[in-house]
């Protein structure tokens, strides 16, 4: 498999299931409606898992712009191959969010909630205030990429799996989104990937939803612009330490 389909597939991976448990909480005749906060922020965790397994050995299962960034910043990752990754990320993204259209699709018709079909697509703030709000992303991320540094060294490289247990090396960054989402989540939602709300939002954007109102264009630059500063700001702070 080659890194660009590695990070495809992961990506995909893991927004369908990310996507897929806020719809399954928040959609109306689920199975999973409102069943909370603790439901989604522990299936996030857990997508994470799924999709550093898959992309792992391949691509070292960046999953994330702000995570191809911070590392190309901090010299673990070549400039030239950011590109590609993000492109990857991306798509990913976008077809992850729309298997989760398709999944759903007979809960999205039997849901009148514009800010409920919204928040599976992609975040939005619990209050709005674009300072705190990027803010929010800027920190969430920085405690994430700061965090890989330290979970993994320098083993973050195509076809090598953080921490080189194998499957099990996945687990701490699991465990890693799965605090973030706990403790910082409640303000912003926690994007802390440009590509997992992105490419979800652009999915809201295209297809057709019954009472899905508008894809809230004028926010969309926080949850892209935070997580990349975040990530900045965690490799340069890592290379003074290292």
């Amino acid at each position: 498999m080659s890194p660009f389909i590695a990070e495809l597939l992961g990506t995909m991976l893991l927004i369908l299931l990310g996507d897929g448990v806020v719809a399954n909480v928040l959609l109306n005749d689920t199975k999973g409606n409102n069943s909370g906060w603790m439901v989604i922020t522990t299936a996030w965790g857990l997508a994470v898992f799924v999709g550093v397994v898959v992309a792992g050995p391949y691509s070292g299962a960046h999953l994330n712009p702000a995570v191809t960034i911070g590392l190309a910043i901090a010299g673990k990752f070549a400039w030239a191959a950011v590109p590609g990754y993000i492109a990857a990320q991306m798509t990913g993204a976008f077809l992850g969010a729309f298997l989760v259209w398709i999944m759903y699709f007979d809960h999205f018709k039997k849901t009148n909630k514009p800010d409920a079909i919204l928040a599976i697509f992609c975040t939005g703030p619990a209050i709005r205030n674009y300072v705190s709000n990027i803010a929010s992303e800027i920190i969430g991320a920085f405690v994430l990429i700061f965090t890989v540094f330290y979970i993994s060294g320098a083993q973050i490289t195509p076809g090598k799996v953080p921490i080189g247990l194998g499957s099990v090396g996945a687990l701490p960054v699991a465990f890693l989104v799965w605090v973030i989402g706990l403790s910082l989540g409640g303000t912003t939602g926690y994007a802390i990937n440009p590509a997992r709300d992105l490419g979800p939002r652009m999915v809201h954007f295209i297809f057709p939803i019954k009472n899905k109102g508008t894809s809230d264009w004028q926010y969309a630059w926080i949850p892209v612009l935070g997580p990349i500063i975040g990530a900045a700001i965690a490799a340069l702070l890592y290379l003074q330490l290292a």
